[in-house]
């Protein structure tokens, strides 16, 4: 392979993900998919509609992702989840910052980017705040103090980080057949508490669920298949083009947005470089503003008061700060992350749900108080 085939190649890659992004933006723009609202209506009203369709989107994922790993097509140990240290500390701590940012942020980067794609300018002032902290966690002063503290705090994954691996180990399994009979157990497990009640969610619902799941996993084979190049022409070696990490990656957006500001602010010295997950950030503000405009929804809208604006300043420095410390967000960890199924995700999402219901409480009894 020569330099300007590889140059094409990482072309297509930024192309067909910024595509599949601006495709889910529509669809989580039409479809209110929403981690946070999933949360807040099971918390407050006891609805658990969105609750589902989250959960199909995630049993899509991991199906998907088991039956890629199985083929050989992929290797979860090719992952940013893959780590022989579980840093449990700082991912349930990092989810719980992160789940009660979303709710004083009125949603998490997903829902941020969408919004903002409808005019609310809100949103715009959440993921600048989401972005600063979060590249200050990534390698700020912040960063400083998480190394030294609490990543330091870690745990021994035994026979690997991810569930598959275990029961490989358990059973004398192939990991490719471990993989897919892990996934097939779990997303079983999630489809039946999906459809074991008699009033199963609106077929809209159900769609967008399936189809943010099917994203999730499209954009693994984008950076997986398409994107790997067994040897690069100068270093010889293996690579995956356009990646932050240097590894296979999904949909994720916290750090994202972070490089986002990053390069917007420091373009110049060279060093920057469009990765897979800033063209998945662009593609869902690009497809929500094309959505809010064909439905003609659009609407500039900001603040009004102050205590408003300092919720969301406070929400947006809690998602940066939570969301580099647990590797990943609502859509990091709790889709691509679960997909792999990663202990760390499982305990990153947990410390998520804590975070909302925490936060949730806290805002019923503020409004409680006022009246």
């Amino acid at each position: 392979m020569t330099l300007e085939q590889l140059q094409l190649q990482t072309f297509a890659v930024l192309g067909l993900t910024f595509l599949l992004a601006a495709l889910a933006g529509v669809l989580f723009h039409r479809s209110h998919f929403c981690t946070m609202g999933a949360v807040s209506d099971w918390v407050i009203m006891g609805d658990r509609t969105r609750a589902k369709q989250w959960a199909l989107a995630v049993a899509v994922a991991i199906l998907g992702f088991g039956l890629m790993a199985w083929r050989g097509w992929i290797s979860p140990l090719n992952t940013i989840y893959a780590s022989s240290q579980l840093t449990w500390l700082s991912l349930l701590f990092g989810g719980t910052l992160f789940g009660a940012g979303m709710v004083l942020g009125s949603g998490c980067p997903s829902k941020s980017l969408i919004r903002l794609g409808g005019g609310n300018l809100k949103s715009l002032v959440v993921l600048m705040a989401m972005g600063i902290s979060g590249l200050a966690t990534l390698r700020g002063l912040t960063a400083v103090w998480r190394v030294h503290s609490i990543d330091q705090v870690t745990l021994g994954t035994g026979p690997g980080p991810f569930m598959g691996q275990w029961l490989a180990n358990a059973t004398g399994l192939t990991l490719p057949l471990a993989w897919l009979i892990s996934a097939c157990v779990l997303s079983g497990l999630l489809l039946v508490w999906i459809f074991k009640d008699r009033q199963f969610m609106p077929r809209s619902v159900a769609f967008s669920g399936l189809c943010v799941g099917a994203a999730v996993v499209a954009l693994w084979w984008v950076s997986g298949v398409l994107g790997f190049v067994p040897e690069h022409p100068e270093t010889l070696e293996p690579i995956f083009l356009a990646t932050a990490s240097g590894r296979m990656e999904s949909m994720s957006l916290t750090a994202p947005v972070a490089h986002w500001w990053d390069a917007f602010m420091y373009f110049s010295d060279g060093s920057k470089r469009l990765t897979l997950g800033m063209a998945t950030v662009l593609g869902l503000l690009v497809g929500a503003l094309g959505s809010a405009q064909s439905q003609g929804t659009f609407r500039w809208e900001g603040f009004t008061q102050t205590p408003d604006l300092a919720l969301h300043l406070l929400g947006g420095t809690l998602m940066g700060i939570g969301g580099v410390m647990a590797m990943g967000c609502t859509v990091g960890q709790g889709l691509s992350g679960l997909s792999t199924l990663s202990l760390g995700s499982f305990i990153a999402v947990f410390g998520i749900v804590l975070g909302a219901v925490v936060s949730l409480q806290w805002q019923l009894r503020r409004a409680e108080a006022l009246e």
